[in-house]
């Protein structure tokens, strides 16, 4: 039996023409003003159907092989020498990125807009220039050099080794490497600058994925440390095609309410370190600093005992902090009472109520609750529910919980106390702040884990009933 598409040796044929966003990369069926993913007019392009075909066909004869730049070695004879990171001198940025930067390395920074990278950034700039082994190079595509000096002069970022240049030229960013020869490269940011070379605007997917490859074989071929500018997505994602997290080799985002002064760089893919590191860090009049133990922040100390309040440890990363969870029992209301959270996850909090009204018998579901956390700290990870469930119950019955106490646990919809990760970790934390008693989950206490922090008493808890009865307990021996 014969195909009909026998002839053709197994290779489709290209039909008419193929069109891209070149802001998002969305292939319609056809040409359209408005591209439907992006919602970017103007941004459809026609793509040649047959060169399309010919790129993505496989070789039809083979490639000729040429005599490598540099013959392969025995792993034991190469040098890691010249991989070594060097700190950047600023103590929470060194933290994520693993001891510092690499040179040759790529780093990709993203981060809403007005959160603060340019002024991280040129702090770090102005700490490179200030070990004085090479000097730092600061090019924006964003703003002028007035505009970042006075930046600069706000932050105290003025050194002789840090230059400043504005392009939005790729040539010209290149022309600027050879005349200044830094050590470190700062562009802010990759969408703002272009090739002449390349077809589409500056910013679409065509433009920052060239960008960024030069840059990248720029930084590999003299050793240079780079660090590129993103941007984000109404989701927060890196904005741009997602090859660009795989040119680069650590991509970091930063985090941060503006209605807060705590802002964090997270780690989400690091060649030469951990991936899960995060710094933080404080914004003020005067620019930003590192923050090495900011559990302090996400704290409140009370003057005398207050209801609706219960402290657990989250972690984020593999940093330990010590958070408040706050919670306010309104008012009946007739049908669907309201349900408001800040900083937790909205459907944590409704299950954690349900099973408190189940399984403990507190009575919730015609009353308003409020859940926050305190400092603007985001906390989602399941090991917060049973100090929200302790919270949610001192506020229902108008009961404090003892100011020593810290709770750890995630909370199963049987109601039993479930094991989270890192417990010995967040009791060491906990016991450094002066916490004296903690609930945990069954598995996590002395007996598990061979001792407790000093000064510290850990029961184990199996469910929430148990865990509200020893905080009562407590409370009742502290009164």
């Amino acid at each position: 039996m014969s195909y009909p598409w026998a002839r053709f040796g197994g290779v489709t044929k290209a039909r008419g023409s193929i069109y891209q966003c070149d802001v998002c990369g969305h292939r319609p069926a056809k040409w359209m003003g408005r591209c439907p993913e992006c919602g970017e007019w103007g941004a459809v392009l026609e793509l040649a159907g047959g060169a399309l075909a010919a790129a993505t066909t496989p070789a039809l004869r083979a490639v000729p092989s040429r005599a490598p730049l540099e013959p392969a070695r025995p792993i034991a004879e190469i040098s890691a020498a010249p991989a070594k990171a060097r700190p950047t001198g600023v103590g929470e940025f060194d933290r994520v990125l693993g001891g510092g930067i690499v040179p040759g390395g790529v780093v990709l920074l993203a981060g809403e807009p007005g959160v603060g990278k340019s002024t991280l950034l040129l702090d770090v700039a102005q700490q490179w220039a200030v070990q004085g082994e090479s000097p730092s190079l600061v090019v924006s595509g964003e703003e002028s050099t007035s505009q970042v000096r006075l930046r600069a002069e706000r932050i105290g970022a003025l050194h002789d080794k840090l230059y400043l240049a504005s392009e939005s030229d790729l040539s010209a960013v290149l022309g600027h490497l050879d005349a200044v020869k830094p050590g470190l490269l700062i562009l802010d940011s990759v969408q703002t600058i272009s090739s002449p070379g390349v077809d589409g605007v500056a910013g679409g997917v065509t433009q920052v994925r060239a960008v960024t490859a030069a840059m990248v074989a720029v930084a590999k071929e003299r050793g240079l440390a780079t660090i590129l500018v993103g941007h984000v997505t109404k989701d927060g994602n890196v904005a741009g095609p997602r090859v660009l997290e795989h040119l680069v080799d650590v991509v970091l985002n930063f985090e941060g309410d503006k209605h807060s002064s705590l802002r964090m760089v997270r780690g989400l893919k690091n060649r030469f370190g951990a991936a899960d590191e995060v710094g933080c860090f404080e914004m003020h009049e005067g620019g930003i600093t590192s923050l090495p133990d900011p559990s302090g922040l996400f704290l409140t100390r009370y003057a005398n005992a207050v209801s609706g309040t219960c402290v657990c440890v989250a972690m984020e990363g593999r940093r330990a902090l010590v958070t408040e969870v706050q919670t306010l029992i309104g008012a009946q209301m007739p049908g669907s009472p309201r349900r408001t959270v800040s900083g937790l996850d909205s459907a944590r909090l409704a299950m954690v109520l349900a099973v408190l009204q189940r399984r403990a018998g507190i009575q919730l579901h015609d009353r308003e609750v409020y859940a926050a956390t305190v400092g603007g700290l985001r906390v989602t990870e399941p090991a917060a529910d049973l100090a929200l469930a302790l919270a949610a119950a001192s506020a229902a019955h108008e009961l404090p919980m003892p100011p020593d106490l810290v709770a750890l646990g995630e909370v199963g919809l049987t109601g039993e106390v479930r094991r989270v990760g890192a417990v010995p970790r967040r009791l060491a934390e906990a016991a450094r702040l002066g916490f004296r008693f903690a609930l945990v989950p069954p598995g996590c206490g002395p007996a598990a884990t061979g001792s407790a922090p000093p000064g510290m008493r850990v029961l184990e808890v199996n469910d929430v009933r148990t865990a509200l009865h020893y905080a009562v307990k407590a409370t009742a021996e502290d009164v």
